[in-house]
């Protein structure tokens, strides 16, 4: 038998039937599903010094376990010594295993290690069902060996899914088990 993520058995065995219930689908197919989780980190300071994306290119490689890529400024500014086609950035999108891998790290691990948690904010939906998290450090993932480290940078994390409203997607989202803040203490 091939190896199957928990968050994705959980997903088959457990979240589908919830859901269906809660939003009343008459189909399992209607039922909303996390169709990719994207990372992106802004290096701002590497218009300056080539080797911080060298840098977040390989943080951002062992955090994920999927290979990173350098994303390219569109266009010249000048007031920032930006010139186009310079590395500014670095992005990588995960789908399937490596999806439910990831995210069942940054339940169980990574989120619980920042400093002063009391839950992600509720307020990162775009209105189409997208979830994105912002992470302010990126030594609160295991991989990271914080002697290592030069530069203590963030990255957004986007979760993309096919529900068609944001508060089935929240119910998703806390199905999985992301850890969002109570609604009456905010």
């Amino acid at each position: 038998m091939a190896y199957e993520p928990r968050l994705k058995a959980a997903y088959k065995k457990e979240i589908i039937s919830s859901l269906k219930d809660k939003f009343q689908y008459k189909s399992i197919m209607q039922v909303p599903k996390l169709m990719k989780i994207c990372i992106n980190q802004g290096v701002g300071a590497a218009v300056s010094d080539k080797k911080l994306i060298d840098n977040a290119i390989e943080e951002l490689t062992m955090i994920t376990g999927q290979r990173a890529v350098a994303t390219k400024s569109k266009k010249d500014i000048s007031n920032f010594k930006l010139r186009k086609n310079v590395p500014v950035g670095v992005r990588v999108t995960l789908r399937d295993n490596h999806m439910y891998e990831f995210l069942d790290r940054l339940i169980s691990v990574a989120l619980p290690r920042i400093r002063d948690f009391k839950g992600i904010n509720d307020k990162g939906f775009d209105g189409r069902g997208n979830y994105t998290l912002g992470v302010t450090e990126q030594i609160i993932f295991p991989e990271i060996d914080i002697d290592k480290i030069n530069k203590i940078t963030g990255m957004d994390i986007t979760f993309v899914t096919n529900a068609g409203t944001d508060k089935e997607a929240l119910e998703l989202l806390k199905e999985f088990g992301l850890p969002f803040k109570n609604q009456n203490n905010n």
